[in-house]
């Protein structure tokens, strides 16, 4: 049978090499293309998180 408190290990705050943690999250709404073209990539959430800084990046440089 199961344990119903969960896996101990799931409770542990995720470990990340980052610079800066990931704690936030941002919902968005795409085209049902544009979701089918991101989910095609390798790592969907980090090629959106690298699309995302590179356009601030570019922002902040104008």
């Amino acid at each position: 049978m199961p344990n119903p408190k969960g896996n101990p290990e799931n409770l542990q705050p995720m470990k990340s090499d980052r610079e800066e943690p990931l704690t936030e999250q941002v919902n968005l709404r795409v085209s049902k293309r544009m979701k089918e073209e991101i989910q095609q990539q390798d790592n969907p959430p980090e090629f959106c998180r690298e699309a995302i800084q590179k356009a601030l990046d570019e922002k902040k440089s104008k």
